[in-house]
């Protein structure tokens, strides 16, 4: 307990310095102080002595549209650099998105529903895997991640990308689909909401996405040394708090002309591509993650955390 209390003196300043950057006047966090103390604290330390210095230790952190994956893994990120001295280097599956000009490829090779960013196959994860065997190297040469920009719906420049300059001793990849398995095929044939139905009638897409999940993005899970999974109570949570996410997106974008903030009608059937994966997270994630953190709904008062609307 007392190295809590220290670690919480030490990191406390600058971890609400980061959670002041994400209010807004109508959303303030409430219960700070335990969300840090109770909950991240101890899991940072429970990641540090799971650290080697011999390879990057590598945290999938999964979680629903609007869950507070980018709040939590900044946090995690504050505490292991400032008080365990780590090198984190922290990336989102968001940033990995193909570019619009390779998914509008796929989108007529595969199906029109590629398109649409989000689901597995829209990805372009050999970034990691690159990441990953360099680290394994003698020597390791700096290396640049992409970032993504969903106002634009597209890749920033080169120049703008993550700049990894040596070995990170934690690698901290979050998303929504992150450590999410493929289902079984026989549950795809079922549409379970109206763009299924309507656009994806001979399951060309969703068997696509659950292909990509038993190939390629099983053998990147696999490499994660441990999974910590957000877990809200339902998937309509899930839509208003992304239509939030879009508000504030709106709000801060800078070019507005070519802006691609979507409304509250597109966000909605945008979701919708995410809800298969997301359902079939909910059911079995909770089974095979290392620490499972509830969100709002999904927990008892007592024992929840808010996290501006989100109670962790």
């Amino acid at each position: 307990m007392q190295s809590i209390t220290e670690c919480y003196r030490k990191v406390s300043k600058d971890c609400f310095k980061f959670i002041r950057s994400q209010e807004t006047t109508k959303e303030k966090f409430k219960n700070k102080e335990k969300m840090i103390k109770s909950f991240l604290i101890p899991i940072s330390f429970w990641i540090n002595n799971r650290t080697n210095k011999s390879k990057p230790y590598l945290i999938g952190l999964a979680g629903g549209q609007g869950t507070g994956k980018t709040t939590i893994s900044s946090i995690l990120r504050i505490i292991l650099t400032k008080y365990f001295k780590l090198n984190v280097f922290k990336i989102s599956i968001d940033d990995l998105y193909k570019t619009r000009k390779d998914r509008i490829k796929l989108s007529k090779k595969i199906h029109p529903l590629l398109m649409t960013r989000g689901v597995p196959g829209t990805h372009d994860i050999n970034f990691i895997f690159d990441l990953l065997k360099k680290t394994k190297g003698k020597r390791f040469n700096q290396q640049r991640l992409p970032k993504f920009n969903k106002a634009i719906d597209d890749r920033l420049k080169r120049k703008s990308w993550y700049l990894v300059k040596k070995v990170p001793d934690v690698i901290i990849f979050e998303g929504w689909c992150v450590g999410a398995r493929a289902e079984k095929n026989t549950t795809l044939k079922k549409s379970i909401n109206s763009l299924e139905r309507t656009e994806d009638k001979n399951l060309r897409w969703r068997k696509y996405v659950n292909i990509q999940l038993q190939t390629k993005y099983k053998k990147l899970f696999s490499k994660l040394d441990c999974l910590l999974f957000l877990k809200a109570g339902n998937f309509k949570l899930l839509q208003s708090w992304r239509l939030k996410q879009e508000a504030l997106l709106k709000l801060n974008s800078k070019n507005k002309a070519n802006s691609k903030i979507m409304s509250k009608n597109e966000v909605l059937t945008f979701m919708q591509t995410y809800q298969r994966v997301t359902q079939n997270m909910f059911k079995f994630a909770p089974k095979y993650s290392s620490c499972l953190l509830y969100t709002s709904d999904a927990a008892d008062e007592e024992d929840s955390v808010d996290l501006g609307g989100r109670r962790i």
